[in-house]
């Protein structure tokens, strides 16, 4: 069985008018809306510009919007628009948009920076014969966390579209989880947050936890990170440690 859509598809290059492009395309039912792209690109136009890399959302550079939804496409279904649908594809919001589907995401890695924001974990092991083994070297090393940097979360977020100096909850996330591991310069990183363009800025829609393809819950870590950032500049006032 194969599933057929009609995608329209953001285009833009340097110098050139933004618009939209439209590809018939079949894929299999079972596929996902990144095959539906690979597919337009491989039959139709080798000059459709597009991020992605791992196919299983781990690596989060295929970030974009479906139908005005933010979405990693590499593990949205085509299922889920029906069979002759039309797939709508943009590239995400609140960023520069380079060529067709790929937005500057440097910004995002910038702030993460400033949040001091280690998003790793311990290196996991590997199972043999019961036993867990490490490859050469690897127990040495970290990996990363939940977070994929995907960018999903500043798409969404109604405040980033009115603030380009807004930390943005990635990176407010971030900081949470080094605060957390106290891996942070924990005055200096509190009063980063204690912002206008930080934890102040945002209005608590709640759309970056709502398209976070991670479950990291940043909605809920801006939330806590406010009473945090409450309670120590109550303790200082009163002199408490």
């Amino acid at each position: 069985m194969t599933h057929r859509l009609t995608l329209r598809i953001h285009r833009f290059k340097q110098g050139g008018t933004p618009h939209f492009d439209t590809f018939q395309v079949e894929v299999p039912d079972d596929a996902n809306v990144l095959d539906a792209i690979e597919r337009a690109w491989d039959d139709q136009d080798r000059t459709l510009t597009f991020r992605h890399a791992c196919h299983h959302a781990s690596c989060g550079s295929c970030g974009l919007r479906v139908n005005g939804r933010e979405k990693l496409p590499c593990v949205t279904p085509v299922s889920d628009y029906g069979n002759g649908a039309t797939l709508t594809i943009e590239p995400m919001r609140n960023f520069p948009v380079v060529a067709d589907l790929v937005v500057d995401t440097s910004a995002l890695y910038e702030k993460m920076q400033l949040a001091q924001a280690p998003i790793d974990r311990e290196a996991e092991s590997l199972h043999a014969d019961g036993k867990e083994v490490y490859p050469p070297g690897l127990a040495e090393f970290n990996r990363f966390e939940n977070c994929i940097e995907c960018g999903l979360c500043l798409s969404a977020c109604p405040s980033m579209a009115t603030d380009p100096n807004y930390l943005g909850a990635a990176a407010i996330r971030g900081a949470e989880r080094a605060l957390a591991q106290g891996q942070a310069d924990r005055p200096a990183l509190l009063q980063l947050l204690d912002d206008d363009h930080a934890l102040w800025r945002c209005h608590s829609a709640w759309e970056c936890t709502a398209v976070c393809p991670s479950s990291v819950f940043p909605a809920e870590a801006i939330m806590g990170m406010r009473r945090a950032v409450i309670w120590y500049k109550i303790k200082r006032l009163f002199g408490v440690k």
